[in-house]
């Protein structure tokens, strides 16, 4: 077997264990430590945003680092900050002292979320650039399905403080071993071949030519695509974050949950549709078409606020979750090639990941403003049908 697919399997557990500890993982410790302390929800969850502002900030030097270094060392250091930082949230005994650690925790998510898994597989593939990617980062879904269960489970049994010191020396005792282990190559050509397990090119010097050609492409090229899927993923995460909230009136609270957990469902399956297709479309076009498709699922909610229409209208814009959040580097990576791609792309996500960092604040200042979710959907629409455009128009430039 292809040493690249060992690579992709790797990736995938490590996508799993950063997902369940850091995205999803902040819903349980902002419960767990204002339940724990009594502190303000705003004041632990203003720590929790440190977190993701940290991740924005050091994107680029996460990509250039494993473009120079290699992986390993990158995500060592990552595994090491992000399961320190979990298990010090569990000792903590003053608010202020949430802020360290979510910094490494932030730290840690930098390099083992989308730009540092995309950043260590994209080296290895060509001609399955896109399902290699895609399924690396499926490991999100068993992270977002598994890892909350699991966190409060460890909580219940254990309490706040060793409950997370165990959840953090079991993540430590897995994750670093299989960085270390698995991901000591920095691409194909340490092992003599060349990508997806082929001969080496016979020309290397046109394969290199190539390459810069690609990183050389238009600038204008890069930041739309950066800019389509910021503005996407800033209603994404938003529709994610209040969801529960939307449905609660409708459904119960029961069935928001029911709702929501059919919505990651279908957003995994998205993920699977996506992996056997990747590599036969273009992945522009795909991505822009998508949020075309939830821009429509918006505005039916906004429009006509009905049980049926909630339902049908989130387990489609839900699909489309597990397309948008995956298709950024597959963009980026087909369009400029792997040369520099972690720097390339590490760009693009510090633009990417500090405008979606402020989606939930955004519709929920909408929702507030106007007394009702209906508005707030119906301008995240037109924010999602300017990223789609953003998106096409970048294909435009990329032909001039």
């Amino acid at each position: 077997m292809f040493y690249g697919w060992r690579v992709v399997a790797a990736c995938f557990v490590i996508a799993a264990f950063a997902w369940a500890l850091g995205l999803f993982g902040g819903s349980v410790y902002l419960q767990a430590v204002t339940a724990a302390h009594g502190w303000a929800v705003a004041e632990v969850a203003s720590a929790i945003t440190l977190f993701f502002l940290v991740s924005a900030s050091v994107q680029r030097l996460v990509g250039r680092s494993i473009d120079r270094w290699g992986p390993r060392p990158v995500l060592l250091l990552g595994a090491l900050c992000m399961t320190t930082g979990v298990a010090l949230i569990g000792q903590v005994t003053a608010a202020w002292q949430l802020y360290p650690c979510f910094v490494l925790i932030g730290i840690g998510w930098s390099t083992l979320s989308t730009t540092g898994i995309t950043a260590t597989v994209a080296p290895w593939f060509e001609r399955h650039q896109g399902r290699s990617m895609t399924l690396a980062i499926m490991g999100a879904s068993v992270g977002a399905i598994a890892g909350v269960p699991l966190l409060l489970f460890a909580l219940a049994r254990l309490g706040l403080g060793q409950g997370l010191a165990a959840v953090a020396v079991v993540s430590a005792a897995l994750l670093l071993p299989l960085i270390g282990a698995v991901l000591r190559f920095r691409g194909p050509a340490d092992l003599g071949l060349g990508r997806d397990g082929e001969a080496p090119p016979a020309d290397a010097a046109r394969s290199g030519a190539a390459a810069a050609v690609a990183h050389r492409r238009p600038r204008l090229l890069l930041w739309s695509a950066a800019a389509g899927f910021a503005l996407a993923l800033t209603v994404q995460i938003g529709f994610i974050t209040h969801h529960v909230a939307l449905a609660e009136p409708l459904l119960g609270m029961a069935g928001a949950g029911l709702l929501v957990s059919a919505t990651g469902m279908t957003a995994f399956v998205g993920r699977l549709v996506l992996a056997r297709i990747v590599d036969k479309v273009d992945v522009r076009g795909l991505a822009a078409l998508v949020m075309a498709i939830q821009t429509a699922a918006l505005l039916a909610v906004a429009l006509w606020p009905t049980v049926p229409v909630l339902v049908v209208a989130s387990l489609v814009y839900g699909y489309g979750i597990g397309h948008v959040t995956t298709l950024g580097p597959v963009v980026v990576r087909r369009e400029f090639g792997a040369a520099a791609f972690g720097a390339t792309y590490g760009a693009a996500a510090t633009v990417i990941q500090l405008t979606s960092a402020f989606g939930p604040a955004l519709l929920g200042f909408l929702r507030d403003g106007f007394g009702g979710y209906g508005p707030g959907l119906a301008i995240a629409s037109v924010i999602t049908a300017g990223a789609s455009l953003a998106l096409l128009a970048g294909r435009h430039w990329g032909r001039q």
